[in-house]
């Protein structure tokens, strides 16, 4: 009789804005709908097939808040608005948003749906166009308020609701009475969907294991230099070891855990399956006795210790010692798990399972004595990919499982509990793809994730030394910190994978760290406002030589020929700003002196902030006072705290505003090295306009060595 170990893995992200606690995307109160219900109800259509779930802990407490009303759904309430009473802007997100579902398995079968979704148009960016917009009258955005919802129900709540079955067979003309319905649903599914997973773990059938609380890459948390190991010929950022915060995320992940389903978890998924044996000690001292991950860092550890590998090795149980601590392992056999994630959909469902049933009692006549073979995978983003959710697939291999006169179904406790496991040496560090961590670390983009982290890390740090927070403050800064921390933002960073949605999530991310500003009374660094993911260099006109332009209310245009040039009217996205004062930004410098030149249609504001990013963290701030302009200078050696500089910087109104401010003040040397500000608009007490929207503008500063080259915005 050969064991099965089935752990699906649920997840999803930290949706939740720091600043103002709104969940900005939808997908736990989707896939609670869909995947979380069907694989619970699947569960107890096979009561003798032996599962293992595992729930993060930031989804727990998402499905809590939601199921609570302690947080504002904004797709929720975009749904639930009356249709006739939509603005312009409102219908244009539905547009957007409401058919981001599989359009052949979700859409394209239900006449109606696929009706909506040629109006609006299938092109990338159709749903930014005001003529495709204006074609949807009243009824068609009140029914694709309703199918969108109604397309993400699954098999599991379109049973136990037979009233969402008779609205697919309506198709069309749906009531305002009959959306909210369909709202009203998903509530009462995400207020009951923890009870059903606790309920099926309370039988035995079922073990719920768990994974570090924002789901953070363990090993990069305590030491980023550990993907050297698998990646030596990767740039990584300076290097942060936080293997506090990496035990802290493994604690809080024990405690709720235990507050919501009534006991301690035995095993750990690790995030995106990523070991150290850093992490080992870790582990054992949260209370772990187990984790899983993938093969390939089982092989891959062997290997180094020059051990011959026999892949049927894989299939049991192993021991992995470090640091004086003993944690149990089970590596999942990669081929079949994928073959669920992204092929089974493809096949017809009684193939796919006797395929996953002829392969598993192969394994099961050729592996070690007490062996077990692991199937580890996402549980719930692959059934959008199958026609009926994945409940014939999943009803079949259930059912083969079940019937099956060689294999056996296992909780991983059962597998774990009967025997010492095989001693695996040390320990790869690597993740379940690629067995490194290229996803999280190396690009740009991912490598400006983590320096931020640092920095704000090192900045809380200070501040909780200096023993000034409250007890409530300090948690909650800390809380906005663990959560920056998860593995999901730098998923999308760099050039991995894309989606429509990057720019929210390095929102979300950058959020987290700016409330740690916040919370502790300090204004964020300004260029943690820009953002990281596919930061844009904006071309502009070049500077060709030095100047030193004499500031004046009717600026000479020979004074300012040779400047750098940006031209601040033409950067506008989709939405296009109607009170847009500033025309054009010049900038370069002298022998000594850095030159700054605004032109503005009208008064541009009350303050003007140049906010130096590099060489060193610098806000020039001119304040207007009647017809006059103060200057004032502050520099932040570290970026968060600012102190004033004794310069004497010269400033000048009119239509806009030129400033001259000395190199010394903003900590320049006469190198070449880079330069790279933003600029903000202050007017009401309320920024207004900035420049860039996205990203800074950069040029190489000051080099008495050189003439002037390569400048770029």
């Amino acid at each position: 009789m050969a064991d099965v170990a089935l752990l699906w893995h649920l997840h999803q992200p930290s949706y939740v804005e720091a600043e103002s606690g709104e969940v900005l995307m939808p997908w736990v109160r989707l896939h609670a709908v869909r995947g979380y219900s069907d694989m619970a109800e699947m569960a107890r259509r096979h009561p003798k097939v032996k599962i293992n779930f595992n729930l993060t802990p930031v989804l727990v407490r998402q499905i809590e808040d939601l199921a609570g009303g302690k947080v504002r759904d904004r797709w929720g309430l975009l749904a639930g608005k009356e249709a006739a009473k939509l603005t312009a802007e409102e219908k244009q997100q539905i547009l957007e948003h409401f058919f981001k579902i599989n359009w052949s398995t979700c859409v394209d079968p239900h006449p109606r749906y696929r009706q909506l979704l040629d109006l609006r148009g299938r092109r990338p960016g159709a749903a930014q166009s005001t003529q495709n917009v204006k074609r949807f009258k009243e009824a068609d955005l009140r029914d694709l308020q309703v199918w969108f919802n109604l397309a993400w129900c699954g098999f599991a709540v379109r049973k136990r609701y037979p009233e969402l079955q008779a609205l697919i067979a309506k198709d069309r003309g749906f009531t305002e009475e009959e959306k909210m319905r369909v709202m009203e649903i998903h509530r009462e599914v995400l207020r009951g969907i923890l009870a059903e997973y606790r309920a099926l773990a309370e039988t035995g059938q079922v073990e719920l294991t768990t994974t570090p609380f924002y789901h953070p890459i363990l090993p990069l948390l305590a030491d980023t230099d550990s993907a050297k190991r698998a990646m030596p010929w990767a740039r990584l950022p300076e290097r942060m070891q936080a293997p506090e915060d990496a035990l802290a995320q493994l604690q809080k992940a024990q405690e709720s855990h235990t507050r919501v389903f009534g006991r301690k978890a035995r095993g750990l998924w690790p995030s995106e399956g990523s070991v150290s044996p850093e992490v080992i000690p870790l582990m054992a001292r949260a209370g772990f006795e187990y984790f899983c991950t993938d093969e390939s860092v089982l092989f891959r550890g062997l290997e180094a210790q020059g051990r011959v590998t026999d892949h049927l090795e894989l299939f049991q149980s192993w021991r992995v010692e470090e640091g004086g601590a003993t944690v149990k392992a089970l590596f999942r056999e990669r081929p079949l798990s994928d073959y669920i994630g992204f092929t089974a959909a493809r096949t017809e469902p009684g193939v796919a399972a006797d395929y996953l049933k002829v392969h598993l009692e192969h394994i099961g006549q050729v592996m070690p004595k007490e062996g077990a073979v692991l199937i580890a995978l996402d549980g719930e983003n692959a059934w959008e990919a199958f026609p009926d959710s994945g409940e014939a697939f999943l009803d079949a291999f259930y059912g083969r499982l079940e019937n099956s006169a060689s294999l056996q179904t296992r909780t991983l406790a059962e597998i774990m509990d009967r025997s010492e496991g095989k001693a695996a040496g040390k320990l790869h560090s690597g993740s379940w793809i690629g067995g490194n961590f290229d996803i999280w670390i190396g690009d740009p983009e991912e490598n400006q994730g983590w320096e931020w982290i640092r920095r704000t890390r090192d900045f809380l740090k200070k501040a909780e030394s200096q023993g000034k927070l409250s007890e409530e403050v300090r948690t909650a800064a800390w809380e906005d910190l663990y959560a920056a921390e998860g593995s999901d933002w730098f998923w999308w960073y760099g050039p991995d994978f894309q989606t429509d949605s990057d720019m929210i999530f390095d929102a979300l991310f950058r959020g987290r760290l700016q409330n740690v500003y916040r919370r502790l009374g300090v204004t964020p660094p300004a260029a943690l406002s820009v953002p990281i993911c596919g930061a844009e260099v904006r071309l502009g006109h070049p500077p060709v030589r030095s100047i030193e332009p004499r500031l004046s209310a009717q600026p000479s245009f020979l004074d300012w020929s040779g400047a750098g040039k940006y031209d601040a009217w033409r950067d506008q996205g989709a939405m296009a700003q109607g009170d847009r004062r500033v025309r054009l930004i010049q900038y370069g410098f002298g022998e000594s002196d850095f030159y700054f030149r605004l032109d503005a249609k009208g008064v541009v504001g009350d303050e003007v902030v140049v906010d130096f990013d590099l060489p060193v963290p610098t806000r020039v701030r001119a304040t207007r006072h009647q017809d006059q302009w103060k200057v004032e200078v502050h520099k932040a050696m570290d970026g968060v705290a600012y102190a004033p500089v004794e310069c004497e910087p010269e400033a000048v109104g009119g239509q806009g505003l030129q400033l001259r401010v000395p190199f010394c003040a903003l900590g320049w040397r006469k190198s070449g090295g880079e330069v790279s500000f933003l600029v903000r608009v202050i007017r009401g007490g309320a920024e207004v306009e900035r420049y860039p929207e996205r990203g800074l503008i950069e040029f190489c500063g000051p080099n008495l060595s050189k003439e002037l080259q390569n400048w770029f915005v």
